[in-house]
Formats: C-alpha cells, sequence, structure tokens
C-alpha cells in the first residue's frame, strides 16, 4: 500500500468528516416532532446551563454531545437494517437493563466502529511499514471486525441475560422461605413482598419492588406478579405466581405453598448440578484418552522397543 493511498484515505476521512459537521449544523439539521411540539407543551422554561451548571463535563461528555445525534442516526439507520427490535427489548428487559432499543444499537454501532478503527490501524501500520498488500485486504480485515464488534455486543447481552436468571433462580428458594416465615407470622401477601424488597438487595427484590409499585399503580397483585415472571421467563418464578394465583382463588395457606415450592426449586438444582458433574466427567475423559493413556503407553513400551533395539545385532 502507497503513501498515496494512505493520503486519499485520510483526505476521504477528513472530507466525511466536513460533511458530517455541515449536515449537523442548525440550518441543515432535520427537526424531530418533539422539538416542534415542545415550545407550546412545556409550562416552564430551562434555566441557562452557564447559569445553573451541568453535571455532565469533561472531554467525554463533549464527545458524546458531538456525535449524539450522529450516532442515533446511524443507529436508526442500522436497526432498520437487521431488525430484531422485538427480541432485543424482550432481553434487555429480562436482563433487567436500564438501557433502550436505540441506546443498544447506539453501543453496538460504538463496538462496531471500534473494530472498524482497529481494522484502519492496522492498515495504516501496515502502509507506513512498506508492505505491499494490496488495501482490499484491509478493507476486508477492517468490515469483518466491525461486524465481530456488533456480535459481540450481542453476545454480551446474552450472556448478562444468562448469569440474572442463574441469579434468580438460585435466590428464589431463600426469597420463597422468607415470605413463608412472614406470612406464617400473620403478615399479608402484599406486606410479606414489601418486607422482602425492603430488607433484601438481591436481583429478585429489585423485581419484586417493581411488581409492587404496579400493585399500588391500581394493577392486582395476581397480574403484577405475572408481568414480573413474564419479563423475566424464569420457571421457578413462573410457578410461583400460578400457585400463588391458585391459593389467592382457593383460599390455600401460602405459607405452606411457598415453602412447597422452594423445596422443589432447590431439587431442580441437585438435579442440575448432578448432569453437569455427569456432563463433566465425560469431559473428562477426552484428556485421559487422548493425552495421557498416549503418553503413559509410550512410557511403559519405550524401555522394551528399546532394549530390543540393542540386543538386535
Amino acid at each position: 500500500m502507497s503513501l498515496a493511498v494512505v493520503g486519499a484515505g485520510l483526505g476521504g476521512l477528513a472530507a466525511a468528516g466536513a460533511v458530517t459537521a455541515v449536515r449537523a449544523s442548525p440550518p441543515l439539521r432535520r427537526l424531530r416532532l418533539d422539538d416542534r411540539l415542545a415550545p407550546y407543551l412545556r409550562d416552564f422554561h430551562h434555566p441557562s446551563r452557564l447559569i445553573g451548571g451541568d453535571p455532565a463535563v469533561g472531554a467525554v461528555a463533549v464527545v458524546e454531545r458531538l456525535l449524539g445525534p450522529l450516532l442515533r442516526d446511524v443507529a436508526r439507520r442500522f436497526d432498520e437494517l437487521i431488525g430484531g427490535s422485538t427480541s432485543v427489548r424482550r432481553r434487555l428487559e429480562r436482563a433487567g437493563s436500564a438501557v433502550t432499543v436505540e441506546q443498544f444499537r447506539v453501543q453496538q454501532v460504538v463496538w462496531a466502529s471500534a473494530g472498524l478503527g482497529i481494522g484502519l490501524l492496522l492498515a495504516t501500520s501496515a502502509a507506513v511499514a512498506g508492505s505491499r498488500s494490496t488495501p482490499v485486504g484491509f478493507l476486508i480485515i477492517a468490515a469483518v471486525l466491525a461486524l465481530a464488534g456488533t456480535v459481540l455486543r450481542d453476545r454480551a447481552l446474552t450472556r448478562q441475560v444468562v448469569r440474572r436468571e442463574a441469579r434468580l433462580t438460585a435466590e428464589f428458594p431463600t426469597i420463597a422461605e422468607i415470605l413463608a416465615l412472614a406470612m406464617g407470622a400473620g403478615e399479608s401477601a402484599i406486606g410479606a413482598l414489601e418486607r422482602v424488597a425492603r430488607l433484601s438487595g438481591s436481583e429478585l427484590s429489585r423485581d419484586i419492588s417493581r411488581a409492587i409499585a404496579d400493585t399500588r399503580a391500581g394493577l392486582s397483585l395476581v397480574n403484577a406478579l405475572e408481568a414480573m415472571a413474564a419479563r423475566s421467563a424464569v420457571p421457578a418464578l413462573s410457578r410461583f405466581v400460578d400457585g400463588l394465583a391458585i391459593a389467592v382463588e382457593r383460599g390455600t395457606p401460602l405459607a405452606d405453598v411457598l415453602r412447597a415450592q422452594a423445596t422443589d426449586v432447590r431439587e431442580e438444582g441437585r438435579r442440575a448440578l448432578l448432569e453437569a458433574g455427569g456432563r463433566k466427567e465425560i469431559a473428562m475423559l477426552v484428556p485421559v484418552v487422548f493425552f495421557v493413556l498416549p503418553v503413559t503407553v509410550v512410557f511403559a513400551l519405550f524401555p522394551g522397543f528399546y532394549s530390543v533395539q540393542l540386543a538386535v545385532p
């Protein structure tokens, strides 16, 4: 790659930055519906940032403000290109994240831009070092790195969902037994849930706090808990809500139902551990059969072969 190609690439990058800056200027900036309706719906004026001060200061905040509109536009185009917003929204809810779909797409764009930047940096380094490789190869590498950044951000969200649901499953037996103790002491269902949400700082207690807030907003307790179970998609919580609904309808003691469900979840966890142990035992046979056993055979037979070679005249 010659210096002329590097210069052309840098010039194109500078031209793209100039075009982006001109398009983001106020005369050419596209007005949104929120910007048009805001002056008629606001009943107060925001104080000046020069007087009141802005808590978000620093280089990161400046870069975010400069590139925020551009990143949101790119994220919107990116979402229209690959789709899957329903799946992303569902996984964000299951992960308990406050990030919206648009913010997640922006993060994916940032990760893809980082991969693309690494690819361009490799191309520039190779050009400076005097490499004669074609620019097409480096462009393919940069595109692959950008795609890898997008996929890695999506996989990170999936791992976050798996870890959170594992924590919810592990926390459920303890929370259920605390609820059973509180209800056995005479508290109502909503009172026991409020006590658990107040005393515990776990993932499940935060979901319970949200369900209590929905109940105070006018939703019934069973419907609020069903929404909580639907957001988390944990089978133990679904069975808990079903048992709670049946207990409320038929008048069954809730404490006994909760203790039985906690026991079932612990038994299920014990079975999962036994299954995982069985899979690990099978996986341990691979290094034993393909590495340890051949080395053992070689060490056992090598002295005999060596003696035979010495005995042969």
